[in-house]
C-alpha cells in the first residue's frame, strides 16, 4: 500500500462523537509510552501527524486520521499506568472499553508491546480480554532497533508461549521499529488485505 494523504480528522471523548462516514478503522493502543505515536508517523511518513510526548498518558481521546481519503487510523489512549488523576483513568477506561468492544467500524485493533520486555501482566490481561470479546486484532511488537535480534526473539517467544497456553490460534504480530522503518510495509501490507477483503 502507497500512503498518499494523511490528514488530522478530528479528537472524540466519547463514541458518539467518532466519524459517522462508515469508513474502516485501524486503531492502535497499548501501554502508555508504547511508542504509538511515533509509531502511526512512521506509518504515514509524516513527523508531527500524532503528537509524540515523553509524558505518559498524553494521549486522552480517541484521535482519527484519514488516510488516502479511504481509511482511518485511530490512535486510542494507552492503557496501564499513567500519571493522571484516577477520575481521568476511569474516563480513559470508559473510553477505551466504548470503542474497542462497541466501535463497528474497527476493521483490526493493533495493540502495541515493548519488545524491551518479558511478558507483562498488563499487556496479558488486554490481550485476553479483548480475545474473549471476539475482537479482532494483531500484535505489534515495538522498539526493535533498542534490542538484539535474539533479545528480542526471546521475548516474543515468550508471548506467544503464555498465549498458547489459553489459545488455540495465536493473533497475527508484527515487529517494527520506527527509527529504522522496520515493519511498515508488512503492517501497510495487512491493512490493504483487511480493506480488500472488506470490499469483496
Amino acid at each position: 500500500m502507497e500512503i498518499k494523504s494523511a490528514v488530522f480528522s478530528k479528537s472524540s471523548s466519547t463514541l458518539d462523537e467518532c466519524p459517522k462516514d462508515g469508513r474502516l478503522e485501524f486503531a492502535f493502543i497499548g501501554r502508555s509510552n508504547v511508542g504509538k505515536s511515533s509509531l502511526i508517523n512512521m506509518l504515514t511518513r509524516q513527523k508531527d501527524l500524532a503528537k509524540t510526548s515523553q509524558t505518559p498518558g498524553k494521549t486522552q481521546l480517541i484521535n482519527h486520521f484519514l488516510v488516502n481519503e479511504e481509511f482511518y487510523i485511530v490512535d486510542l489512549p494507552g492503557y496501564g499506568y499513567a500519571k493522571v488523576p484516577k477520575k481521568v483513568q476511569d474516563d480513559l477506561a470508559r473510553i477505551i472499553s466504548e470503542y474497542t468492544l462497541r466501535r463497528e467500524e474497527m476493521a483490526c485493533l493493533f495493540i502495541l508491546i515493548d519488545i524491551r520486555h518479558a511478558p507483562m501482566v498488563i499487556d496479558l490481561d488486554f490481550i485476553h480480554d479483548m480475545g474473549e470479546s471476539g475482537v479482532p486484532f494483531a500484535l505489534v511488537f515495538t522498539k526493535s532497533d533498542k534490542v538484539s535480534p535474539t533479545a528480542a526473539g526471546r521475548n516474543i517467544d515468550a508471548y506467544l508461549e503464555k498465549l498458547s497456553e489459553t489459545w488455540e490460534e495465536l493473533p497475527p504480530y508484527f515487529i517494527t521499529s520506527s527509527e529504522k522503518k522496520e515493519g511498515r510495509e508488512e503492517l501497510l501490507d495487512y491493512i490493504d488485505d483487511i480493506i480488500s477483503d472488506d470490499i469483496k
